[in-house]
């Protein structure tokens, strides 16, 4: 079986756009490497989100991608 990983900034169960490694956002529904590598990249960009829906400026997310991680994410 897989084994749980604990992943560091998760609080209540929710990923912190701003502090998230490229792993933790893997671990999202709908996120691989290279959605994980832009959404790091667009932080760098941008010096942070400051809402979730920023996640939707992006490339390559969408609405569909949006809808099954937003319950998953946070901007604090």
């Amino acid at each position: 079986g897989e084994g749980i990983v604990v992943l560091a900034s998760v609080t209540d169960g929710k990923v912190s756009l701003n502090t998230a490694t490229e792993a933790e956002l893997m671990a999202l529904p709908g996120i691989g490497e290279a959605k994980a590598r832009s959404i790091l990249a667009w932080r760098e960009q941008h010096g942070g989100f400051s809402q979730i829906e920023d996640l939707m400026k992006i490339e390559g997310i969408k609405d569909g991608v949006f809808s099954k991680i937003e319950d998953y994410v946070r901007v604090q």
